[in-house]
């Protein structure tokens, strides 16, 4: 039996029936049948604005898939740059095609020397980290003005590979440039997380070699954050993109969605939540604060998981790893503490408001000494692959320019009245 709702108007007795297809009704059919009235749905919270192949996000069940692989599994036994392989181009790849796409990314991270010579250094002393990728990534629009042909199946390729390759280069160098520190140049020998470590923190030494460690987490914070369906960025990234924008432009625009602090903002604001808390004996307290609706409990609940994040799981996995190397988080007693009562407490319980992502990640980087203001930098590096893959597949799916309707709520026709007059 074909699944379908069948709509009554009320003002006719019209009735349609509507087949239900990958859980949604066809927008399109219910406009024809309905002319002038349009769902009336702020933030999209139940409206499907497109059909995807990538991210399979069971928020009730807790179950996120990228290409039908479980997010658990690729933790453990992938990498961030197959990862974005298997998100671009749907398949995992053979060893031929991962080591092309891998020496693909590693010899295209250096930059035009006038991105960092005259336009980053154009930058105020105190600018902050996030403000300069977003200008940076839409400049490279003007180096290659080539990316406009989004027809050309290859100029595409060699944009996505340019935007994987060149936003960690432009995200360390928007770090470096923030505290003075002079630009370190990619270095070839090393992996993809190995190298932004070299790029954030060598100084003096002839070759930077990082903690394979902090190395691991730190491409396994990149694999979690690669794509999460049709969040605020991505929709973004797709709603530019269906102008037909080119793809740095499209980015630099997804990468602002997520400069918003109630997007990309969330593992900052657990740290300054912990810090707020300050110390175990305060937690109770608090707690009762977050009860009586006085506080918010932050890296808690989510739009669109009612069930324990996967991905916090997994992150509070590479917590326990990165702490063995530098040390226990003094914010950390607090966190676990947090955590045991939301996970006990029936107040929280039905509420679902279960650790999501953003609990732990927060305290893996402060340990490795990343500073607040580069949190949400590094999340835009994780998200790139996801932003392309949908931009890729919005373009080959020939979608409309995005074009949402409204309902009108402002007065009726008015006579103009001359100034002397009103």
């Amino acid at each position: 039996m074909t699944e379908s709702v069948t709509i009554t108007d009320n003002r006719t007795g019209e009735s349609v029936e509507i087949p239900i297809e990958h859980g949604g009704i066809d927008g399109k059919a219910f406009a024809k049948h309905m002319p002038g009235v349009w769902f009336f749905d702020p933030g999209f919270g139940a409206t499907a604005s497109t059909s995807s192949a990538i991210t399979d996000l069971d928020g009730a069940n807790g179950i996120l898939r990228y290409r039908g692989y479980p997010i658990e599994q690729l933790a453990e036994s992938s990498t961030f740059l197959e990862v974005s392989y298997l998100l671009l181009f749907g398949e995992l790849p053979t060893k031929e095609q991962l080591d092309n796409w891998v020496h693909d990314v590693t010899y295209h991270t250096f930059i035009h020397e006038n991105m960092r010579k005259r336009f980053m250094e154009g930058f105020h002393h105190d600018a902050h980290p996030m403000g300069m990728l977003v200008s940076a990534i839409a400049a490279l629009s003007t180096f290659y003005p080539e990316a406009k042909e989004i027809d050309d199946a290859h100029v595409r390729y060699k944009q996505i590979n340019r935007l994987i390759s060149k936003v960690p280069t432009l995200a360390a160098m928007a770090y470096r440039a923030s505290i003075g520190m002079p630009f370190v140049y990619p270095d070839n020998q090393l992996n993809y997380a190995e190298n932004f470590l070299s790029m954030m923190w060598k100084v003096a030494e002839p070759h930077y070699e990082p903690d394979p460690v902090l190395a691991k987490a730190l491409d396994v914070l990149l694999i979690l954050h690669a794509d999460h369906e049709q969040n605020c960025s991505t929709t973004t990234m797709r709603v530019v993109g269906s102008s037909h924008s080119d793809p740095y432009s499209s980015a630099a625009a997804a990468t602002s969605a997520l400069y918003g602090p109630r997007h990309g903002g969330a593992n900052e604001a657990v740290i300054h939540m912990l810090n707020e808390i300050g110390s175990y004996d305060n937690i109770e307290p608090f707690i009762e604060r977050v009860k009586a609706g006085e506080e918010r409990l932050m890296g808690f609940g989510h739009r669109v998981y009612k069930a324990y994040d996967p991905r916090a799981r997994i992150v509070k996995e590479q917590a326990d790893k990165v702490f063995q190397v530098t040390g226990k988080s003094p914010l950390l007693d607090i966190a676990l503490k947090l955590e045991e009562i939301a996970l006990n407490d029936d107040y929280f319980k039905s509420r679902n408001l279960y650790p999501n992502v953003d609990f732990y990640t927060g305290l893996i980087y402060q340990s490795m000494n990343f500073p607040l203001d580069m949190f949400t930098v590094l999340f835009t590096m994780g998200r790139m692959p996801g932003w392309l893959s949908h931009w890729q597949e919005m373009l080959e799916q020939d979608q409309r320019i995005s074009r949402p309707r409204q309902l009108y709520i402002g007065p009726g026709e008015r006579q103009y009245v001359p100034l002397s007059e009103r």
